[in-house]
C-alpha cells in the first residue's frame, strides 16, 4: 500500500516528495497528475486501486479554492486521513484552510529535511486516531503534563526540560509540545536553537483559546520531532497574560498531544502555581549546594500546604559532583524526599546547552546522557505501567 499520495501535476515537487521519503520513511508515494480533485474517497480510491492511504498530500498547481472543497469533503467522510497543502498560501488563509480539514501547511520551496518532518508528524496524527483505546489506554484521555520546577535559578532547569522535551520526542514523535512559562526570561528558545515566529502571547488570545486549530497554528516545529511554545522576546509582555488563560492553555494542549513539558519560572509566581494545578507529573530540580537544597525544600512543603502537588514526583540532582562534600544521604535528608535521578556534573551538557542542541539530540556518550535518558523513561507508558518498579529508588553519586 502506498502510504502517500501525492495530488498535483507538478512532475517538479513529485520528484522532490519522493526523494524525501525515500532518504528516511516508511513506504511509497503515488501520485495522481492532475489539477482536477477527485469529487470524493470513493472517487479517489478507484484512481489508486487500493486501500485507503494515510496523508494526502495536495502539490503545487491546485487552486486554492479547489484544495479546500476537496478537504472539506475528505474531512466529513473520512476525517481519520491526514491532508497536507502545498501552497505558499497567505497567512490570512490560514485559518479557513485549517477548518476545511487540513492538517499541515508546506511550502513548495520546503527541502527534504522539512518534508520528512512535517510527513512523519502527519503519519504520527494518523496513528494517534485510528490508535486503539482498549490496547493504549493512556491515549483515550488528556496526555501527560509534566512540569520541571524548581525555586532557585540557575540549576539547569531548562535544560532539564529541552532534553525531556526532545527524549520523549524520540519516543512518541510529532507528540510533545515544551512550553516555557519563564514568560519575562525563559530561555527554551535558546536552548532549542529557535527563532520562533509566534509566542505563548499569541497563544493566549481569544481566537486560540476557541480554536485548537488556531493554537496549533502559533506552534514552532523543531526538527528532533517536537513542538515549542516559546516565551515572548519582550518581558513587559509577561504582565498582560493571566494565570487563567494558562489554564485554558495547557486544557487544550493536553487534549492535543500526548506530552506536555512545562519550564516553569524560578520562584512561585501565580502563573507558575496555577500552572502547577494541571500538571500530573512534576520534576523537581535541585544543584548540588544548600541554598539550592533549601529552597527546593521549602517549595515542596509550599505545594504541599496549597495541595497542589502533582501525584507523580520525581527528584533531579543537576550537576551533581562527589567532590562538592555532600553525598546523596545529606541531599535528601536536606529535602526530605528521596532523590530519583542523579545528573552528574558533565561538559557535554553544558557544550550542548550553549550551542542550543539538546545533548539527548545527539548520540554521545556521556554519564549525563545515561541519566537523562534514565528520567525521560519515566514518563515512558511502558516503564509507568510495571507496577513491580518502584517509583521512587536511592542513587549513588
Amino acid at each position: 500500500m502506498s502510504r502517500f499520495v501525492l495530488l498535483s501535476p507538478s512532475g517538479e515537487f513529485d520528484q522532490k516528495l519522493r526523494a524525501a521519503v525515500a532518504h528516511g520513511l516508511r513506504g511509497s508515494v503515488q501520485t495522481i497528475a492532475s489539477d482536477i480533485l477527485p469529487a470524493g474517497p470513493a472517487e479517489l480510491f478507484a484512481l489508486l486501486n487500493q486501500e485507503q492511504p494515510e496523508v494526502l498530500i495536495i502539490g503545487p498547481d491546485v487552486p486554492y479554492e479547489e484544495a479546500l472543497r476537496f478537504a472539506k469533503v475528505f474531512d466529513v467522510q473520512l476525517p481519520g486521513l491526514s491532508l497536507v497543502l502545498v501552497s505558499d498560501v497567505d497567512p490570512s488563509f490560514l485559518v479557513h484552510a485549517m477548518r476545511a480539514g487540513i492538517r499541515d501547511i508546506l511550502s513548495p520551496q520546503a527541502d527534504a529535511a522539512e518534508i520528512r518532518v512535517l510527513l512523519e508528524r502527519a503519519c504520527q496524527s494518523f496513528a494517534t486516531r485510528h490508535r486503539s483505546p482498549e490496547t493504549h489506554p493512556e491515549q483515550s484521555g488528556k496526555g501527560l503534563v509534566i512540569g520541571v520546577f524548581s525555586p532557585k535559578g540557575g540549576v539547569g532547569k531548562t535544560t532539564l526540560a529541552t532534553n525531556i522535551a526532545v527524549g520523549l520526542g524520540q519516543i512518541a514523535p510529532m507528540s510533545v509540545v515544551i512550553v516555557d512559562l519563564d514568560l519575562q526570561f525563559g530561555d527554551v528558545a535558546s536552548g532549542l536553537y529557535l527563532n520562533p515566529e509566534h509566542t505563548v502571547t499569541d497563544a493566549v488570545t481569544p481566537a486560540a483559546a476557541q480554536d485548537s486549530l488556531v493554537l496549533k497554528a502559533f506552534l514552532t516545529v523543531h526538527p528532533a520531532g517536537i513542538y515549542a511554545l516559546c516565551a515572548p522576546p519582550n518581558p513587559v509582555d509577561a504582565d498582560h497574560i493571566t494565570p487563567d488563560q494558562i489554564t485554558r492553555l495547557l486544557e487544550q494542549l493536553s487534549q492535543e498531544f500526548q506530552y506536555v513539558v512545562l519550564d516553569t519560572a524560578p520562584g512561585m509566581p501565580e502563573i507558575g502555581l496555577a500552572a502547577m494545578e494541571q500538571c500530573t507529573d512534576v520534576v523537581c530540580v535541585s544543584a548540588m549546594d544548600i541554598p539550592s537544597l533549601r529552597g527546593l525544600r521549602s517549595g515542596l512543603e509550599v505545594l504541599r500546604q496549597l495541595e497542589i502537588m502533582p501525584e507523580s514526583r520525581h527528584v533531579v540532582l543537576n550537576m551533581a559532583d562527589a567532590k562538592a562534600g555532600l553525598n546523596v544521604q545529606d541531599v535528601e535528608s536536606t529535602i526530605g524526599a528521596p532523590v530519583d535521578v542523579s545528573v552528574p556534573r558533565s561538559r557535554a551538557v553544558a557544550l550542548s546547552t550553549n550551542r542550543g542542541i539538546p545533548v539527548l539530540q545527539e548520540s554521545k556518550k556521556d554519564p549525563a546522557v545515561k541519566s537523562l535518558r534514565q528520567l525521560v523513561e519515566r514518563f515512558n507508558p511502558a516503564w509507568r505501567t510495571q507496577t513491580q518498579r518502584k517509583l521512587h529508588r536511592r542513587v549513588v553519586i
